[in-house]
């Protein structure tokens, strides 16, 4: 019995020596401390990330489950906004087109993007959104593809046939491309996709519908999968080799954008 017991101490002496986290007493950390959702006070992603409960947290504490109802207004704020597109010259076509406005009234349309789950998976949807749109726009500077009109778009399709004379390639802040985008788009949205596709490049608000309707077809319900597959998304042929520049660019866009919302970004970022 004295042995169990002297064995027991031994235990309890080294247990208090390892450097184990602090066990938080009702949600109470020092100053600077977060609360982790297991209850440890720390710092860094493990205590500041995802559950995070109180103190310096990376996104408010969201109480335990709300659903993630944020505000996106309230997340892609004027500065946020204008920080990419002040990135670029006077010169470029977007620079008076693109507007946090018009993504504001687009987003009307579509209240589902950046909703469910935790605020922090809110957040990186809105990030992940920007970081492609970035990427794909070059900071918002073009409205429509580099050599666009000299590409050949058009896909055999039943439902959404090619009418002659009009270019289905790239517009709006995702780049909308092919004939058999811009029809269901258009259906979707309100517009004459096949028969008026110039109308994306000439229309803000239109133009962000375009991109949320795609990003809520293709993209939306994959966000949580990481970054990775937004890409696979959004330009597949970018992975595996295709162009590892491009993916690089992305994903730093990606954390850049996530940095500055006060989220991780999560794992599995390049494809």
């Amino acid at each position: 019995m004295v042995a169990k017991l002297v064995a027991i101490l031994i235990v309890g002496v080294l247990a208090g020596a390892l450097p184990w986290p602090v066990l938080a007493q009702n949600y109470s950390c020092n100053a600077g401390l977060c609360c982790s959702q297991f209850g440890f006070c720390g710092t860094g992603v493990r205590y500041c990330g995802d559950g995070c409960q109180a103190g310096p947290c990376y996104s408010p504490p969201s109480g335990g489950g709300d659903g993630g109802c944020i505000s996106v207004a309230d997340v892609v704020t004027e500065d946020f906004f204008d920080g990419i597109i002040n990135q670029v010259d006077a010169s470029c076509a977007g620079k008076n087109f693109y507007t946090r406005r018009a993504f504001l009234d687009a987003l009307n349309s579509y209240p589902e993007f950046g909703q469910g789950g935790y605020a922090n998976d809110s957040k990186r949807e809105i990030a992940a959104f920007f970081a492609h749109a970035t990427h794909e726009t070059g900071c918002f500077c073009y409205i429509e593809e580099i050599d666009g009109p000299s590409k050949n778009y058009c896909v055999e399709d039943t439902r959404y046939p090619c009418v002659p004379g009009k270019g289905y390639y790239g517009r709006g802040p995702l780049q909308i491309t092919r004939n058999y985008n811009y029809g269901p788009a258009g259906e979707s949205i309100g517009f004459n996709g096949l028969n008026n596709p110039e109308i994306v490049a000439n229309d803000p608000v239109i133009s962000f519908k375009t991109a949320f309707w795609f990003w809520m077809k293709t993209v939306h319900d994959i966000v949580n999968r990481g970054f990775s597959a937004t890409i696979h998304a959004i330009n597949g042929s970018e992975c595996n080799g295709g162009n590892r520049d491009a993916v690089n660019a992305r994903v730093e866009y990606y954390k850049d954008y996530c940095n500055q919302l006060g989220v991780f970004p999560g794992d599995n970022l390049p494809c």
